[in-house]
């Protein structure tokens, strides 16, 4: 009878360097190639505003801006983004000077339990960055001019889900951020 090899332990597995660029800050990182983009920020560099929802890409709870793009980070490995630039919530405003999508929330009541804010707020800037850019999504009508509207902005955000439910309110957010021009 022939014995199957054994699982190499942890010290065993090879590791690879990335570099990272998190809310303006250099990480030089030695990581497992299996670790995700999300693990990565929460685990190794202690950035836990962003959250592991379903760990499967189907919340939204863990978006972040990569290069500017909205990127499901649970979905994502760290080692593929080596020498890009990733936007975590933490990295919008400061407590003293909130990014103007943070304040709208605030205002709106854009958020009740908390948990999908991170991924929401993300998720709007790069929505908003799409739309100015003339992005389109499965629901712009004029391809050549992609509008802002009520419509584009619920299913742009579609892939975020609220268990509270708090959908109007930051659909009220993120269109009075766009009517005043200071979203991205």
């Amino acid at each position: 009878m022939t014995q199957s090899p054994q699982a190499p332990s942890g010290a065993d597995l090879p590791r690879l360097p990335v570099t990272l660029s998190v809310n303006g800050e250099t990480h030089e990182l030695t990581i497992d190639p299996r670790v995700t983009l999300l693990d990565t920020l929460r685990e190794h560099l202690h950035l836990t505003g962003t959250k592991k929802g379903c760990d499967h890409g189907q919340c939204g709870a863990c978006t972040v801006l990569l290069d500017g793009q909205r990127v499901l980070s649970c979905l994502t490995l760290a080692v593929m983004h080596d020498g890009q630039s990733v936007t975590t919530v933490e990295g919008l405003g400061t407590p003293d000077h909130l990014h103007p999508l943070q304040d709208a929330f605030v205002r709106h009541d854009g958020y009740q339990c908390g948990y999908c804010t991170p991924g929401q707020l993300c998720s709007s800037v790069g929505t908003l960055d799409e739309i100015a850019r003339g992005v389109p999504s499965h629901v712009t009508a004029d391809l050549d001019a992609v509008r802002f509207s009520a419509e584009e902005l619920r299913e742009r955000l579609s892939g975020n889900i609220c268990r509270c439910a708090a959908y109007p309110n930051i659909i009220a957010a993120v269109t009075e951020v766009h009517a005043a021009g200071d979203g991205a």
